[in-house]
């Protein structure tokens, strides 16, 4: 029996790949034919109650309402309400938990232990490209101050030359919260530095499945995730914290702590050879396993 899903979408490149990434689990993880329709954000919660989105009732009708970020809610919710299925939100909804059939929430956002409620290991990302790791290639990924965590070029900048020092083929890239001059003021040493503009949107996941080692600073929880993807070692380059009560630098330190990243490197060249998260799938299972549906 196919199973369809329409996945709305919000504009968000991040958010639209962790809703990718649940339908790709989806897909491999389902008992038969899976078809995928992604709603544009111009098809709105009004448009769909009162039936002015024309193109909605000659789709399939949908087994599941897939979004992430708040700008899907309402949508999935009106469409479940026109043409039935059930509405999984991804992270933690701006609506009480009970509007939604699922949501899909990192542990780390510390959702309340509702039935409706799977618990992901960080953000859901889907699998790296199947490239053979490169030996001897070092990763290097830089964030910069966010919600969570301030920003101290100095400390930052000893970590990154610390791992510089060490025999690697390092490539090392920031992001759009980098501070301005970081990335410059490491040039003359032995990495190949890569400008986040300069990038196309599939140059870091590849780079992560070359990778023989990654580190990432903590403040980019997401990248972090991604990175424990691949089969690389990981690492954490520290930032400092905006308040001791921080849900993200606790994530972290769950995953130091259990071995799963280190935050020196004799602790990651010590890690054992790891196979990916892979919470995509997990979390695809789960959602069928729950409403009954079979599974590969």
């Amino acid at each position: 029996m196919p199973l369809t899903v329409w996945r709305f979408l919000d504009g968000n490149r991040a958010h639209e790949k962790q809703s990718a990434a649940l339908v790709r689990g989806l897909d491999s993880s389902y008992g038969g034919q899976l078809n995928c329709v992604d709603i544009p954000l111009s098809v709105t919660a009004y448009g769909i109650v009162m039936g002015l989105a024309k193109g909605l009732s000659s789709l399939p009708r949908p087994d599941f309402h897939i979004g992430t970020g708040r700008r899907t809610r309402l949508p999935m919710l009106a469409a479940r309400y026109r043409y039935g299925g059930r509405a999984v939100a991804i992270n933690r909804p701006q609506f009480p938990f009970r509007w939604f059939d699922f949501a899909i929430v990192p542990e780390h956002d510390r959702p309340p232990p509702l039935e409706n409620v799977i618990l992901s290991q960080g953000a859901l990302t889907g699998p790296l490209p199947d490239n053979a790791a490169r030996s001897g290639r070092g990763l290097i990924l830089l964030g910069g101050p966010s919600r969570h965590f301030c920003w101290d070029d100095g400390p930052v900048r000893r970590q990154v030359k610390q791992l510089l020092s060490q025999p690697l083929d390092w490539y090392l890239s920031n992001s759009r919260r980098t501070p301005e001059g970081l990335l410059e003021s490491l040039a003359g040493r032995e990495a190949h530095l890569v400008d986040w503009r300069s990038c196309s949107p599939d140059w870091v996941h590849a780079q992560m499945a070359a990778a023989e080692q990654i580190w990432v600073s903590e403040d980019s929880i997401s990248m972090l995730f991604e990175s424990l993807q691949s089969r690389a070692r990981v690492g954490v380059i520290r930032v400092p914290c905006r308040s001791r009560a921080n849900k993200v630098r606790a994530a972290v330190q769950r995953l130091v702590d259990q071995g799963v990243v280190g935050e020196r490197w004799e602790e990651v060249i010590a890690q054992s050879e790891r196979v990916p998260l892979d919470q995509y799938l997990v979390c695809a299972r789960a959602l069928l396993r729950r409403c009954g549906l079979s599974i590969r």
